[in-house]
């Protein structure tokens, strides 16, 4: 499971903006207050680990003084620079400098840190009685994940992926195994070792074949869903996709077992007459099953939608 997209944290943005935006906004007066104790600075800082930047712009846009770092990972790149560049011609501080409310930026990608953020600007009054404004950019995704109670799992997300690795290889090693298999058997149906004596061998090989494919088509979809794509676990559609991805993959495999089972009973194996027609049952089933869980789930998940709509125009 990936980190949030830049697509599903610019959603998210849309449908919380309001909240966000509050949370900015005392975020941007704590910082206000606390700029000259530096305890209370530091604590603010670790209770929000989506803060980036910090710095201060003077009435024409100058930069006052060095950035404020939050975050380790950028101190020696972003830190004790940026002082008295212009930035009069950046959207925010045109806004701010044109209406004394605090302003927020649409997302963007930082030139410093080089991922999706928002910038949040406030005017302030030194003791000159000077106008200056304090800025303040946030990685989006982490304020997203901080908003929705997502930051702890979100963390543990390299351990997740260890894990799913481990079982997404056990997987293609099986399917080495069983290929290993397939081309032993054709090798010895080729050289005519077990095609007379045995008129079931070439059916056993497509066996191992359906095997092996059916396990490589599990592993593939372990390994986009839970390692390489973003699952949102806030969202139903998500799940509902992982859902319908595993058993259209068992689908596919009992279908083929079925139809070579089948085979085998016109061959003259005649006990395999009922096994093949309880899977193809069994598969008629898993399908109905598959198609009412899909539409359930995407009603359901537009009624939710529905009532987000609702809640968002009040």
């Amino acid at each position: 499971m990936a980190r949030m997209s830049y697509l599903s944290a610019i959603e998210r943005y849309e449908e919380h903006q309001h909240l966000i935006h509050d949370l900015l906004l005392s975020i941007l007066a704590s910082i206000q207050t606390s700029l000259k104790n530096q305890q209370n600075y530091q604590q603010l800082v670790e209770q929000y680990p989506f803060l980036e930047l910090q710095y201060c712009l003077n009435g024409q846009g100058i930069q006052q003084g060095h950035n404020v770092c939050f975050k380790r990972q950028y101190y020696r790149e972003l830190a004790h620079k940026g002082a008295g560049q212009d930035l009069s011609t950046r959207p925010y501080f045109l806004l701010a400098s044109s209406n004394e409310d605090a302003h927020f930026t649409s997302p963007y990608i930082s030139t410093a840190t080089k991922h999706l953020c928002i910038s949040a600007v406030k005017l302030i009054q030194t003791d000159n009685q000077d106008n200056h404004y304090l800025v303040v950019d946030v990685c989006l995704t982490e304020l997203i994940e901080f908003i929705l109670g997502d930051t702890q799992r979100a963390n543990m997300t390299p351990y997740f992926k260890a894990g799913y690795g481990l079982i997404v290889s056990c997987l293609f090693c099986l399917v080495i195994y069983l290929l290993f298999k397939v081309f032993d058997g054709m090798f010895s149906l080729l050289l005519g070792k077990q095609g007379q004596s045995d008129p079931i061998q070439p059916f056993t090989i497509i066996i191992f074949v359906t095997l092996a494919l059916a396990i490589f088509d599990l592993g593939k979809t372990i390994l986009e869903e839970e390692i390489l794509m973003h699952k949102d676990i806030f969202r139903h559609s998500s799940t509902r996709r992982t859902i319908t991805r595993f058993i259209s993959t068992i689908l596919i495999a009992v279908s083929i077992e079925a139809l070579l089972t089948m085979f085998k009973a016109a061959l003259g194996q005649v006990e395999y007459v009922i096994p093949a027609v309880l899977m193809m049952f069994a598969v008629v089933g898993l399908l109905l099953a598959l198609a009412v869980y899909v539409y359930l789930g995407a009603k359901a998940e537009d009624v939710l939608m529905q009532v987000q709509r609702l809640k968002t125009k009040q």
